[in-house]
């Protein structure tokens, strides 16, 4: 594995954003400050992903202090992983960090992040060593979610690994290769590969409010993420059908033996009626996963942009020759 112990690397920082207009105020000048440390080239790019508070007001402010500040406002809500996106497609750093704009990434481990580019690694990601902040019942689904996920699946996502890592500059070209709509971040950046390692860190309390990210988008996206990497529910789907075979096949010869050997002095009209109703379920819990796959390819097909730019503040790092794929 080659190390960089010699390098300082221009390092670009994104930070998706959604209605945290009271937090980056404090959180700009605390990452950047972390960040001058590290190297005298950076760039902090803040992707406003259609926020509905001040939070464009804000920026323009923090772009008109901070020369190293880049400002996307997108057109509307695409959602995290659109703006995480535009953000990478936008840095032009050596490496690239990814952090969220609710104060709970804590910046004493950049420093660490980047020794470890040094010593050779190519992706640098933070694991959540607790869940305090969550309930018992999302931390189960959680659970539940990445042993299903990396069910019979050769690329492994790591557990409890979210956003909130350093990546070198061809992990992100390969990143940008992949064009997919659907897009579910975490699978990708496994997807890609490189060399990796997993640095513990405990979430800090969140700067302002409450997320913006609650149950109901943990289950979204992680039903994005197993339709993306996972197989599981129609291999699923086929063990169902072969196993209510085999049990159709058994009772079918029980009656008929029984028919022979005592005869069958009622029809059993409850068993057809339960049975027609479970066989019915079955039939359209299958078409219903179907639908949800065939759904993706439609959204894949027509081909439309992750995301679209209203408005850009700031420079950033000059920008560099085109990217080229990573040999």
């Amino acid at each position: 594995m080659p190390t960089r112990q010699n390098l300082t690397p221009s390092i670009s920082c994104v930070i998706p954003a959604y209605n945290e207009a009271r937090s980056l105020g404090a959180l700009v000048p605390d990452i950047l400050n972390a960040l001058l440390a590290l190297s005298e080239q950076i760039e902090l790019i803040v992707v406003d992903d259609g926020s509905r508070d001040d939070t464009m007001a804000v920026m323009h402010s923090l772009c008109a202090r901070y020369p190293q500040v880049s400002y996307l406002k997108l057109s509307r809500n695409f959602g995290k992983e659109p703006a995480l996106t535009a953000g990478m497609d936008a840095a032009q750093g050596d490496v690239v960090i990814l952090m969220d704009a609710d104060g709970q990434h804590p910046v004493s481990l950049l420093p660490e992040m980047v020794a470890q580019w040094r010593a050779g690694f190519d992706v640098v990601y933070a694991v959540r060593s607790t869940r305090e902040d969550q309930s018992g019942l999302q931390i189960k689904l959680t659970g539940w979610f990445y042993k299903l996920v990396n069910l019979g699946n050769r690329v492994k996502i790591p557990a409890n690994a979210g956003d909130f890592r350093l990546m070198d500059r061809k992990v992100v070209v390969a990143l940008k290769r992949l064009t997919e709509r659907n897009r579910f971040m975490k699978g990708l950046y496994a997807w890609v590969g490189f060399n990796s390692i997993a640095i513990d860190y405990q979430p800090l309390p969140r700067t302002d409010g409450k997320s913006n990210f609650g149950l109901r988008g943990s289950l979204s996206l992680a039903f994005t993420g197993i339709l993306a990497f996972s197989i599981a529910p129609l291999r699923a789907l086929t063990l169902t059908g072969f196993l209510l075979s085999v049990l159709a096949l058994g009772y079918g010869l029980w009656v008929v033996g029984e028919y022979f050997i005592s005869g069958i002095a009622v029809p059993g009209y409850a068993t057809i009626v339960v049975g027609m109703m479970f066989f019915s379920g079955i039939q359209l819990l299958s078409i219903g996963i179907l639908a949800e796959y065939v759904g993706r390819i439609y959204e894949e097909v027509k081909q439309r942009p992750n995301y679209l730019v209203s408005q850009r503040l700031g420079t950033g790092l000059p920008l560099q020759l085109p990217d080229q794929p990573p040999v």
